[in-house]
């Protein structure tokens, strides 16, 4: 039988948003056409930075009729129906069966790919390990939850079923006052604005944090990179980053890592597209945080095209356009994201002190979104570390990369948070 030819029509990004607004220019450089798909007239908060309106020259306003988008969108001929940033996950899933059904993840399964619960049912019901966790909008289920699973007296997690970028995370220490803090992040309104009418209580796992970032074509679950996170604790906010270091092909964690991962990407039924998996590696071995069916955001991909030659962008379009799609990733340079924090909120003085960051041999690439004067809120989620400023390391020397973190945190001693002058 003849190969089929591949589709010539626009790829479509819902919400091209955070490192989905990479998709246009890598397009752009082999003639393809991205066109927007956009939930909502405005980008939220968290995202509107990342937005380049000018990089599409047909924008699509979600009206709420679905069919309606799908009859429009399906007359482009396009090759396919992706998400960029979160926001879009839902939209974008809804959209792909019914415009590019040959490259589409399982639409009984959509909601397993953005809704934290119903992703840990389907990852648990395929044999999987998940982190013991209920989510509802009762206290009272929680409270006879919590004495069931023998949890009374642990510690906890407190988070929406429905956000991103740790907004919301609350760490509860010895489950002391949990009742309170659910009381306070049910019915919030979120970095998306939409209504947290339930929320995640769970058990607070230890171990090493992984993200798994992976590209599928045909059902075919290929490994992009795999990080490791560290995180700290600033006050009661659990879910801060301290840095994210590239992790060699070859490492001993990987294997294991990479086996569970395709095992949850089956279990929530993709088949096209990039996954961002976050793992806790237990000492009982890994255990899913949770998946976004999107590329790693950020502008991770950006940084990733230095640290391994490839990135989530770049297997989508060789996917769609012709090209040799890996399986596996080789680290070419040792590479580490510092994500500045704020331990207070206040007045920010002596913002110069973080001017050395750019002098560091292995500094490849820095941002601050600070200047004097400015008020600062301490460093709760990784939307406030983004808000702030990070900078990535890259360089052959491992210890190189090392010594320079080190001075980084040196540096941002030098700034004084004043909460009397805010």
């Amino acid at each position: 039988m003849a190969e089929q030819a591949h589709p010539t029509g626009p790829v479509v990004v819902v919400d091209p948003y955070s490192s989905g607004a990479l998709f246009a220019a890598a397009f752009a450089q082999r003639g393809v056409e991205v066109v927007a798909v956009l939930t909502a007239e405005r980008p939220p908060d968290a995202y509107a930075a990342s937005y380049r309106p000018q990089d599409h020259r047909r924008k699509i306003v979600f009206g709420g009729d679905l069919d309606a988008l799908a009859s429009e969108l399906r007359a482009l001929d396009p090759r396919c129906v992706i998400a960029g940033g979160e926001s879009g996950v839902e939209l974008a899933e809804r959209l792909a069966p019914l415009v590019t059904p040959g490259r589409a993840n399982v639409p009984e399964l959509a909601a397993a790919r953005r809704d934290k619960w119903r992703m840990a049912e389907a990852v648990a019901a395929a044999g999987l390990a998940v982190i013991p966790q209920i989510c509802t909008d009762d206290p009272a289920e929680v409270e006879r939850w919590l004495a069931r699973e023998g949890l009374e007296g642990r510690d906890l997690v407190v988070k929406p079923p429905m956000s991103a970028s740790t907004d919301g995370v609350v760490k509860v220490a010895g489950g002391v006052g949990w009742a309170e803090v659910f009381a306070r992040g049910l019915g919030r309104v979120n970095q998306f604005g939409n209504v947290d009418d339930r929320l995640l209580v769970q058990k607070f796992l230890t171990g090493t944090e992984y993200v798994v970032d992976t590209f599928t074509d045909g059902g075919r679950h290929g490994l992009v990179d795999v990080c490791r996170y560290q995180k700290v604790d600033n006050g009661p906010h659990m879910a801060v980053y301290d840095t994210m270091r590239w992790v060699p092909e070859d490492d001993p964690a990987v294997p294991a890592l990479a086996e569970y991962a395709r095992g949850v990407l089956d279990a929530v039924g993709m088949r096209f597209g990039s996954a961002h998996i976050e793992i806790m590696n237990t000492g009982d071995g890994p255990v899913l945080i949770e998946l976004g069916a999107r590329a790693h955001g950020g502008g991770q991909p950006r940084f990733n095209r230095v640290a391994t030659g490839d990135s989530q962008i770049d297997r989508t379009v060789r996917a769609l356009v012709g090209g040799e799609v890996p399986l596996g990733y080789r680290l070419e340079r040792h590479q580490m994201c510092v994500f500045h924090i704020a331990r207070a909120s206040g007045t920010v003085r002596d913002v110069s002190a973080l001017e050395a960051v750019k002098d560091l041999p292995s500094h490849h690439f820095s941002v601050m979104n600070l200047a004097e004067g400015d008020h600062v809120e301490a460093t709760r989620s990784l939307v406030d570390s983004l808000d702030f400023g990070f900078a990535i390391l890259s360089h052959p020397d491992p210890e190189q990369v090392e010594r320079d973190y080190k001075v980084i945190r040196e540096l941002e001693r030098g700034l004084v948070i004043d909460p009397a002058a805010a």
